[in-house]
């Protein structure tokens, strides 16, 4: 009897990442655990005006995260679930801030369900030291020129403070 080979389960981490900060990385390095592989999905959205390019952001998450082996990069438009269905993928994982953070992520997640019912939504709460971080808090306090140290990865801070000045 032939041994049976053991489908090796695929977690995607969809978002912008304008830009990656602290929370996201956790977020990646806790999911990493969780799959065989994850891809960190930079998605496409032309209604959101961002301050990296997608190349950039790509650039960026690939920089932090260059040392976990099961970690992938790629970038995505259009809607999640067919990324998910691309990419033979198991799950989407999700980070969780606080309340309000649920509500929305539940209804993606129930509207990811009726469209297609096979693809699972996890979420991950974040860790109590990245509650209050955002990628909009991140931006903001560089462009005001406040300290991002702490709130983003080390390998990043300059490459941010470099697009916020410019800009």
């Amino acid at each position: 009897m032939p041994m049976e080979t053991k489908k090796k389960r695929i977690g995607i981490y969809p978002g912008s990442f304008d830009p990656l900060t602290n929370g996201h990385l956790d977020i990646i390095i806790r999911a990493s655990r969780l799959f065989d592989s994850l891809i960190v999905g930079v998605l496409r959205n032309d209604a959101k005006k961002t301050l990296f390019s997608m190349e950039e952001r790509v650039a960026l998450i690939r920089k932090c995260t260059e040392d976990i082996p099961n970690v992938s990069v790629e970038m995505f438009e259009g809607l999640l679930v067919d990324f998910v269905h691309e990419k033979k993928a198991d799950a989407i994982v999700r980070g969780l801030r606080a309340v309000s953070d649920y509500e929305y992520e539940l209804q993606m997640a129930m509207l990811n369900k009726h469209m297609s019912p096979d693809v699972e939504t996890i979420f991950l709460m974040t860790d109590i030291n990245n509650s209050y971080l955002s990628s909009s808090v991140v931006k903001d306090v560089a462009m005001h020129g406040g300290n991002i140290r702490g709130l983003v990865p080390e390998t990043v801070i300059d490459d941010i403070y470099r697009k916020v000045k410019a800009k």
